[in-house]
Order: structure tokens, then sequence, then C-alpha cells
């Protein structure tokens, strides 16, 4: 997490980064757009694609993608006549295999538990 006096700083984050960073947490707090980011953390991908994938309809996919593009979390770009999705930062890749990853092999080894009203 960002700091005022770095990553490894003993201040608090600003508000402003706080609120970023909520945001940004917001948006993944949907397990449609949580599942999206998580595709495109392991290889870019068209809408066409990421629907089939994540099971998803397409205009529900092309919303989902344009709500993470419109925060900074997503990118794209054109090939020819279609557009290819990807995630541009590394530590929003970082974060997602992590979070992900662990609760999968929690999963495998122990009955589901939910986070909810943690």
């Amino acid at each position: 997490m960002v700091t005022g006096t770095g990553s490894s700083g003993s201040d608090d984050p600003s508000a402003e980064v706080l609120a970023e960073a909520a945001g940004a947490f917001g948006l993944l707090a949907s397990p449609a757009r949580l599942h999206i980011v998580w595709a495109l953390a392991q290889g870019e991908s068209d809408v066409s694609g990421l629907a089939e994938r994540v099971g998803g309809a397409l205009p529900a996919v092309s919303q989902h993608l344009t709500k993470l593009k419109l925060a900074g979390l997503v990118r794209s770009r054109r090939e020819g006549r279609r557009q290819v999705y990807f995630v541009d930062d590394p530590d929003v890749v970082t974060v997602v295999r992590l979070l992900v990853g662990r609760l999968t092999d929690r999963a495998e080894h122990t009955p589901v538990r939910h986070l909810r009203g943690v």
C-alpha cells in the first residue's frame, strides 16, 4: 500500500490514496468484474473471448470492461476490427492473483468460508 513516506513507511496513506484504493476494491467486489480481471491477468483477450471464459453475456461483459477501463484497472488496444483488453498494472495483477490464489488453495483444503461480515 502506498504511504506518505513510501510503501515501507509507517505513516498512514493520504485520504486521496485511500479513496482511490477503496474505489478499485469496490469495482473488484463484483464477482463478474473480479473474474474478468483474473482472466485478463492470465493474458489479453477480446470481449467475446472474455464472455465465453467467464460465462457472461456479451453486453454485460462489455459494460464491466467499460467500468474497469474508466477506473484505470484495464486498458485496451485495437487489433484490426477487434478491441483487445489487458491489465496494464502489475500491482493489480499481483493483488488479484494473490487473493484469488490463496482463497482457491484454502477452498481445496478446507470447507468454503465466506468473508461476508468480516
